[in-house]
């Protein structure tokens, strides 16, 4: 876990354990409320997001970004740093024929965007779905989130296609943008 030097923080990218499910819980529902990354009005209740982060840890599939704990200065282990972050990744579809195709989610805590932390995680996500073994990772993005577009670009990620109107939120239908990057090379 090598620490990332950005503007203001030290970031340290590492394993989520169940011990962050309050802190990964808050900043989804963060963006349940006030963003259209997740279509969803639905917010994780304590018992429902445990169980979806129990899921991504079985897999080994959850990373968090901490910030300002013990260690991060470091790169080494620590404890007491701020859950600034989270990624995970997850099946692209339940069938068969798709499990070696994953999708990805990053999400970087209100305030602390630009600063690096949304490439350290998908950085070390891209990293560890590849260890996996997986084929191929899929984001599906709102089109008109033009910084987390530009995020999977500088992965390789390409545009594979738009989905119009393929969500509805807020009250407004939204396209979906779909890019792909090939794990496998």
């Amino acid at each position: 876990m090598v620490p990332i030097y950005e503007k203001r923080e030290v970031v340290r990218v590492r394993p989520a354990t169940t011990a962050d499910g309050e802190a990964i819980r808050a900043i989804r529902n963060h963006a349940v409320a006030t963003s259209t990354a997740l279509w969803t009005d639905t917010r994780q209740s304590p018992a429902d997001a445990a169980a979806w982060l129990a899921v991504h840890l079985a897999r080994g599939s959850a990373l968090v970004a901490e910030a300002g704990g013990q260690g991060c200065e470091s790169g080494e282990s620590g404890e007491g740093g701020e859950i600034v972050g989270f990624a995970v990744y997850g099946p692209w579809r339940d069938l068969d024929g798709y499990r070696h195709t994953v999708e990805n989610s990053v999400y970087v805590r209100e305030g602390s965007q630009g600063l690096g932390i949304g490439r350290a995680l998908l950085g070390a996500l891209v990293d560890a779905a590849r260890a996996a073994g997986h084929h191929s990772m899929i984001a599906g993005i709102e089109s008109g989130n033009a910084p987390s577009v530009r995020l999977h670009r500088r992965f390789g990620f390409t545009e594979v296609g738009t989905v119009p109107e393929a969500g509805l939120k807020f009250g407004r239908w939204f396209d979906l943008t779909l890019m792909r990057l090939a794990l496998e090379g």
